[in-house]
């Protein structure tokens, strides 16, 4: 098959693929959202400028829409708004970081595991056993107590746990890759196993890859949530939804709403729609689909 037919043809699936996820009206909604929240969060603040380093207690608990706060301020004086968007800035650095370096890290375990095969494939994988095993969020608060949490932190140690499911799905694709025709020629050939992992094994899994980055991305926002939540997030002034939502909890009782429903509002949006484009992505990968 000539490269210009090749490349056709790649073109006619991309198409194909592109067609597909747009099919999807819940992906589309989704892949919105995502862009809504990530210009919220990072352009938001350029446009709708707060201090939300010094606090100012004779503006504490004012409601909504008075004195010109869009969402209210929180208990020190915070605008509600201006703080929703910098807690999204942390949530989506940390999510988007910490899912997609896992994901890396786990598909070049995985497929390196799943190609070489034999002892080497045992022991890479007892060791992702091992490490399901145990609780992923009994280790970030452990180690979240031990030291200061900070973005790069965060980001390191939840990527450290995730990668451990990236690594089984891309393992069994390598399995299933290593005994096809292309593979086995290049081995013939004297071709070089790092060569054959990277050219052939994660080239061909890229589907898998990219989807389970999406379903990655929204389990680390999760987890951030879940770790501010119980006060081992970043320390103030920085901010992320997680936290803002715990603060909101300890005025559920005064009926301060504003300062719980807008950041657990935003966490569900932004795990939604990640989820929303996992499953868009999925579909547009998936062969039967494209070649119909």
């Amino acid at each position: 098959m000539s490269n210009a037919v090749k490349t056709t043809r790649r073109a006619g699936m991309g198409r194909q693929g592109i067609a597909v996820f747009f099919e999807n009206k819940l992906a589309v909604f989704g892949l919105a959202l995502v862009i809504f929240l990530v210009l919220f969060s990072f352009v938001g603040p350029l446009i709708y400028q707060t201090d939300q380093v010094h606090t100012d207690l004779s503006q504490a608990h004012i409601a909504p829409g008075v004195d010109g706060y869009v969402l209210g301020t929180d208990g020190v004086g915070y605008d509600q708004l201006g703080r929703l968007m910098l807690g999204g800035q942390t949530s989506l650095i940390v999510g988007l970081s910490a899912g997609l370096l896992a994901t890396a890290f786990g598909t070049i375990w995985g497929a390196t595991a799943g190609f070489v095969g034999g002892w080497v494939d045992a022991v890479m994988m007892r060791i992702v056993d091992a490490l399901m095993s145990i609780p992923a969020l009994f280790l970030f608060m452990l180690i979240a107590t031990i030291v200061t949490p900070t973005i790069p932190i965060l980001v390191f140690v939840i990527s450290a746990f995730a990668w451990l499911n990236p690594a089984r799905m891309v393992r069994g694709d390598s399995i299933a890759l290593r005994s096809r025709e292309f593979v086995t020629a290049m081995r013939g050939m004297g071709g070089r196993p790092l060569r054959a992992v990277r050219t052939h094994i994660v080239r061909n899994a890229i589907g898998t890859v990219i989807v389970n980055a999406t379903f990655q991305v929204a389990d680390a926002v999760l987890y951030v949530a879940y770790l501010s939540f119980l006060g081992l997030g970043v320390p103030p002034p920085a901010a992320n939804w997680g936290g803002m939502l715990s603060t909101g909890i300890g005025e559920i009782y005064s009926g301060h709403w504003w300062l719980i429903f807008p950041p657990g509002i935003a966490i569900i949006l932004l795990v939604l729609a990640f989820n929303f484009v996992g499953d868009g992505l999925r579909d547009a990968f998936e062969v039967r689909l494209r070649k119909r």
